[in-house]
């Protein structure tokens, strides 16, 4: 047999541990066995149990977040006044004023819509509501009755104006009227006939066309001739026998 036969193998044999080393061993190992034991305490909750019991973390609820809507602003156009004259008829007639009212300064003037009656001319086939006020504003709607002259069917001078060429043009063919024609107001007093005694031209400033009458008489006037202002018809009636 040779020396390096597998079977006569030299066999290892334990030495003994140097003393430093087998005392440092010895004092790791304590160390790790208090550790172990304090963690278990601890773990347990100081009971001496073996078992470790484990405490799940309550989870963290994430409230969701809720992002508000923003907000919208809308600007309201810019608002316009504008004045709209009311539209009323007269169930009564309004109270006379003691006098004609002056020419009003401002023509274009703002007032109110009131509508007294109406107006008929069949010698030119016009039939109209008579309104209140003489402002252009007023008789851009229709032939107005001069506020303070008298009401149809009254003593006094029913004076009422309008237009020749424009807004209708009520008055156009009063020029066409000769002595005799019909002219009839009706209000909430009724129909009242009156009859044409005559036409004259006048200048604008000839303001006394508007004055009281002792008798119950009338007065029609516009703009002449066709599309000037340099003078005023004016139609004479007197209340009908």
């Amino acid at each position: 047999m040779s020396a390096t036969d597998p079977e006569f193998a030299p066999t290892s044999v334990a030495r003994p541990e140097p003393p430093k080393r087998a005392a440092l061993f010895a004092a790791l190992t304590a160390t790790i066995a208090l550790g172990a034991a304090t963690v278990a305490i601890v773990l347990t909750g100081g009971n001496g149990s073996s078992t470790l019991t484990t405490q799940a973390e309550p989870a963290r609820t994430t409230m969701p977040t809720t992002l508000a809507p923003a907000s919208t602003t809308t600007m309201a156009p810019a608002s316009t006044t504008t004045l709209t004259p009311t539209t009323t008829v007269a169930d009564i007639l309004p109270q006379r004023l003691a006098a004609p009212i002056a020419p009003p300064p401002d023509p274009r003037g703002y007032e109110d819509e009131i509508q007294l009656g109406g107006i008929s001319i069949p010698k030119i086939g016009l039939e109209a509501p008579l309104l209140e006020g003489i402002r252009l504003t007023t008789l851009d709607n229709g032939p107005g009755h001069w506020p303070g002259t008298a009401m149809p069917g009254e003593n006094g001078n029913v004076v009422v104006a309008a237009h020749r060429t424009s807004h209708g043009a009520a008055f156009r063919n009063i020029d066409q009227l000769v002595a005799g024609d019909l002219v009839q107001f009706s209000t909430a007093a009724g129909i009242i006939d009156y009859t044409v005694t005559g036409t004259q031209i006048v200048t604008p400033d000839a303001i006394w066309i508007v004055n009281p009458t002792e008798n119950a008489t009338a007065t029609l006037f516009a703009c002449h001739p066709l599309g000037s202002v340099s003078h005023r018809i004016v139609v004479n009636l007197e209340l009908s026998q």
